[in-house]
């Protein structure tokens, strides 16, 4: 079975910084890659940083030069290390892992972790 935790959410005044991490089970994970997707209320879910199975990493543009993504394989964890929260950072933020084969697809999500950046 496999399983995405989430964990590090919670309340941080603007200009902080916050550290969500993500451990997964029941996946070969180094296989993987590994995202950030964020979710705020009337919005619709959007990437907000991704590392492949690599090392590659991408990020939203919202975000670039803020926020860092990192993997461990041996852990079979992602980070994602934010710094210089704003308000609009706020949102329910979501694990995700996803591996596309030839004729497959494999995708898999945690249960989220708030995040609210509020003075």
């Amino acid at each position: 079975q496999v399983q995405l935790v989430e964990s590090g959410g919670g309340l941080v005044q603007p200009g902080g910084s916050l550290r969500l991490s993500c451990a997964a089970s029941g996946i070969i994970f180094s296989t993987y890659a590994m995202g950030w997707y964020r979710q705020a209320p009337g919005k619709q879910r959007e990437l907000v940083a991704r590392i492949t199975s690599g090392g590659s990493t991408n990020y939203a543009d919202s975000v670039k030069g803020r926020f860092t993504i990192s993997r461990d394989n041996a852990k079979n964890t992602v980070s994602l290390q934010m710094s210089s929260l704003k308000p609009e950072d706020s949102a329910v933020y979501f694990c995700n892992a996803h591996n596309r084969q030839l004729w497959y697809e494999y995708d898999y999500w945690g249960q989220g972790t708030q995040v609210t950046v509020s003075s």
